[in-house]
Parts: C-alpha cells; sequence; structure tokens
C-alpha cells in the first residue's frame, strides 16, 4: 500500500494553526519573529559550546546537541506553519507529508532522550560530585547522545512505515498546520487497528521512558538536596537543575497533554495549541533559560563578543 501511495500521488491540505483568517498576518509576524529567534538562539549556543574551552563539561556537550535538535525541530514545522497563513489550506503531497512527520518524531525523541541524559548528568553532579569525572567520562556522554539519536530514529521509521501504508482519500483537509501522527490516522480509510496496535505499545515504551528517567534522577536529586544541612547548599543544588527543570516540565506537560489523554477528550483546536509549546515555543526557550541564570555561558557569550569587537591586528 506504500508503493501504490507513493505512485497513486494523494494529497493532503494543511488547514494550519487556525480557522479564522482575520489574525493570519500578525500571527504570521508574531511565528516569524519567533522562529528567527529560535534559529539564532539555539545555533548559537551550538557555536558558543563548540568554540569555547570554558564550556567542556558534560552538560554543555549535552546542551550543544539539545541545541542543534531544537533548530532543526523548529526548522520541520515552522517554515511550512509561515506558508500556511499567508496562504490558507496549503496543498502538500504524501511524501513530503510523512518526510516531515518522520524528521518531527525523530528530533522530538531524540530531545525527550538528552533531556532525560542532562537529567541524569544532573543527579550525578548532585548526588555524587566526588564521583563525577569518574561517571561522565567522554565515551558514556557520547554513548548517550548516540543511543539517543539512534532509537529516536528507528521508533520514528516503524511509526513512520506503519502510517504511510494505510489508505488515504485523494485529497483529504489536516486540521493541523504538520502532518501529525496522531491526525493522519483519524484520516485512514483502511483499518488501523494493527498500526495503533504497534504504534502505541511500542510508542508507550519509547516515549515514556525518558519521562520515567528523568522523574528518577529528579527523585535522587530531591533526597540528595532535603539531606544538605546549610541552606547555601540546598540553593547551590537546586541551581545546578532549576533550568532544566523548567525545559523539561514545558516539554514533557505539553506533549502527555496531546498524546496521553483520552480519545473522547480529542480537540483539534488544542491540540494545534498545545503543539506550538513543545513544537515551538520550548525550542525557542531552551538556549536563553540555560544561558540566562548561569554565569559559565554568560562569560562564554561576553568573551565570544569581546573577541569579535577586538581590532585585529594586521
Amino acid at each position: 500500500m506504500a508503493l501504490v501511495n507513493l505512485t497513486s500521488g494523494p494529497e493532503f491540505l494543511l488547514l494550519g494553526l487556525m480557522d479564522d483568517t482575520v489574525a493570519h498576518p500578525v500571527l504570521f509576524l508574531l511565528f516569524l519573529s519567533v522562529y528567527l529567534l529560535s534559529a539564532m538562539g539555539n545555533l548559537s549556543m551550538v557555536v558558543l559550546v563548540r568554540s569555547d574551552g570554558a564550556l567542556c563539561s558534560p552538560m554543555y556537550y549535552f546542551l550543544g546537541h539539545l541545541s542543534f535538535v531544537d533548530a532543526c525541530f523548529t526548522t520541520v514545522t515552522v517554515p511550512r506553519l509561515l506558508v500556511s497563513l499567508l496562504h490558507p489550506a496549503q496543498a502538500i503531497s504524501f511524501q513530503a507529508c510523512f518526510a516531515q512527520m518522520y524528521f518531527f518524531v525523530a528530533l522530538g525523541i531524540t530531545e525527550s532522550y538528552l533531556l532525560a541524559a542532562m537529567s541524569y548528568d544532573r543527579a550525578v553532579a548532585v548526588c555524587r560530585p566526588l564521583h563525577y569525572t569518574a561517571v561522565m567520562t567522554p565515551w558514556r556522554c557520547r554513548a548517550l547522545v548516540g543511543a539517543s539519536w539512534a532509537v529516536a530514529h528507528l521508533h520514528s521509521l516503524l511509526h513512520t512505515l506503519l502510517i504511510s501504508a494505510l489508505s488515504y482519500p485523494h485529497c483529504a483537509p489536516v486540521r493541523h498546520f504538520f502532518c501529525d501522527m496522531t491526525v493522519m490516522l483519524s484520516l485512514a480509510t483502511s483499518d488501523t487497528s494493527t498500526a495503533e496496535t504497534a504504534i502505541f505499545s511500542e510508542g508507550l515504551a519509547v516515549v515514556l521512558t525518558p519521562l520515567l528517567l528523568v522523574s528518577l534522577s529528579y527523585a535522587h536529586i530531591l533526597v540528595a538536596v532535603l539531606q544538605v544541612r546549610s541552606a547555601g547548599g540546598s540553593r547551590r543544588a537546586f541551581s545546578t537543575c532549576g533550568a532544566h527543570l523548567v525545559v523539561v516540565s514545558l516539554f514533557f506537560g505539553s506533549v502527555l497533554s496531546v498524546y496521553f489523554r483520552p480519545s473522547s477528550a480529542y480537540s483539534a483546536r488544542y491540540d494545534r495549541l498545545a503543539s506550538v509549546v513543545y513544537a515551538v515555543v520550548t525550542p525557542t526557550l531552551n538556549p536563553f533559560i540555560y544561558s540566562l541564570r548561569n554565569k559559565e555561558v554568560k562569560g562564554a557569550l561576553k568573551r565570544g563578543l569581546r573577541c569579535r569587537a577586538a581590532p585585529q591586528d594586521v
């Protein structure tokens, strides 16, 4: 069926973020500004982590990869969202739709596992500070990042193949601003029970695993902080993971509200607005949340700006 879909060429109509087009010009300027801000912030963080020797700890190694993923994550959905705000009900081909789905799912799952790796890093830093360098070795950091990418792409490939093998109308309206899995399943005209069983059983394990790892890491951090008697020690412990906890809460909270609720509570409008949080807002906020209260990042940024401002020797 996937080969039939590729040759027959069914198309989908992306209806965009809102049905009412009155606010589209304002939303276009808003999302364009947010997208440019996200690209600038995340790519700047990638360059900063790779170029500044002071940012060589495992935390910044993970942060550099997270920023790269976030820059790609917003690029998968926001440009087409901007087009739909200028020209509503844009047609998207079968191939483009499922390519977008593949990269969206792969990058979203990669981000969730990178957030889990960062929470593990913070737990080791707070709970076992004397053994931190022995535990968070360069090899282990590379292994965590590599596993995050590998699991995410295998997971995305399975989902994309299963959903793309279903039958679809020749021209179906998609009440979303991108090709989301749940929406595409609802559009299928063939039996989706087998695909849904495989997707939600495997998907549940893959999605909930990083959330479980994050929860366990912060449970250990909380226990360690409660055992610290000095107020200054508690503040230092919370400062090492406070920004990361904000990012994790925003990302997983919005994802769970969309994908893990009863089907009777489905709302296309809510799904589109909630998707903006984890697909646009969280990737945009990440570099600023990690840098605004981080002295090392701000110091590296100042050094980089001074180097650019300094006159070049002839």
